[in-house]
């Protein structure tokens, strides 16, 4: 039987309790061998204890940690899965896309809206097919969810009391799990096995919304690193002097100070074009650096990546940011990533009996 890694770092599919009482963390093995005993018969499966956290709780040291761990770790193992809290899942995805490039084997996150132990769950449904993608799926960072494989930097939590919760807007499913189970080839591997977990969590995140006073920000530059700033649309934003809030002396003083500010769109669908309205280009005259189609998630932890490796090149730096690196964007107009073979692609399908 193939080998799969089980790695728990907690969230709601492992938590015990519910209305009326809050939900906590509980003994998630136990309940995982009673209530899913025919996930052992896809897999050997070994299961690791990370941590037992809300997502919430989630932070870039852990993401290290936890790269660090899966990579001194899969070469032993043909998949791994990672149960996580859904709140934090789509972050947690893309750092470790990031973290640990041309993986030797699938690794897939997953959890569930409801816990393990309650009879409605979706937990055991998630699991099952979590290791199969994991068993069958591409070799890349991937979130399983509701019956779809998602590229896991592509992600985004939609929902909150639904069981399709999660959606990949710019990027088409890379599995389906119905009756038969299809996958698509995912990423090509680009070079050898490589963890990089650095990361410089003096980031922040701004949302540019009507009346936002540009003094708030201006505030918080010199107690950062960089900045993500999700605009409106193909990344606009006031810059009309006369009504006091136009933010282009935010990017006036970011340029100053050696802050570089990526730019994301709020939009789910399609990305930032900064060449498009007036705004934009004025914002690219002042060094800011288009995230075309990436979440805001995966924008944020690339940036942190960016800043640990590349602290002193605001070239390197901006070049780093708008290429792929595990087919986080695309680029220019094109809709697959480059490191997808371009050619006619099989299908494969696997029963999921």
């Amino acid at each position: 039987m193939p080998r799969v890694l089980l790695l728990h770092t907690g969230g709601t599919l492992g938590m015990a309790g519910g209305r009326p009482s809050a939900l906590r963390p509980a003994a998630f093995f136990k309940t995982l061998k009673a209530r899913v005993p025919e996930l052992f018969q896809l897999a050997d499966i070994e299961l690791q204890l990370f941590s037992n956290l809300d997502s919430s709780e989630m932070q870039p040291e852990l993401w290290q940690r936890m790269a660090t761990h899966l990579h001194h770790q899969l070469q032993d193992f043909d998949g791994a899965v990672v149960t996580h809290g859904t709140d934090t899942l789509a972050y947690t995805a893309s750092a470790l896309s990031f973290m640990l490039r041309n993986p030797p084997c699938p690794i897939v996150l997953t959890g569930s809206q409801r816990p393990l132990g309650e009879v409605r769950s979706d937990a055991r449904l998630n699991l099952i097919d979590a290791v199969l993608s994991a068993v069958k799926g591409p070799r890349e960072v991937t979130i399983c969810f509701d019956s779809h494989l998602y590229r896991g930097n592509r992600t985004r939590k939609v929902k909150v009391s639904e069981y399709d919760a999660f959606e990949s807007p710019n990027c088409p499913v890379l599995g389906t799990l119905g009756v038969d189970a299809t996958f698509e080839p995912g990423l090509r591997a680009r070079g050898p096995f490589k963890l990089y977990e650095k990361l410089d969590p003096r980031v922040f995140m701004l949302k540019v919304y009507p009346g936002l006073d540009p003094a708030l920000p201006l505030q918080l530059l010199p107690h950062v690193r960089g900045l993500v700033l999700e605009a409106y649309g193909a990344g606009n934003f006031p810059i009309a002097p006369e009504l006091g809030r136009s933010l282009m002396p935010l990017f006036v003083q970011a340029k100053e100070r050696g802050v570089p500010v990526v730019v994301v769109s709020q939009a789910h669908r399609n990305g930032v074009d900064l060449s498009l309205y007036e705004s934009g280009a004025a914002s690219l005259a002042q060094g800011a650096i288009g995230g075309a189609d990436m979440t805001p998630s995966a924008a944020l932890v690339k940036l942190m990546q960016a800043l640990a490796y590349h602290p002193r090149s605001p070239e390197a730096l901006a070049r780093f940011i708008q290429t792929p690196v595990a087919g986080e964007l695309s680029v220019g107009r094109r809709t697959v990533e480059p490191e997808v073979p371009s050619r006619p692609r099989k299908t494969r399908r696997i029963h999921a009996g």
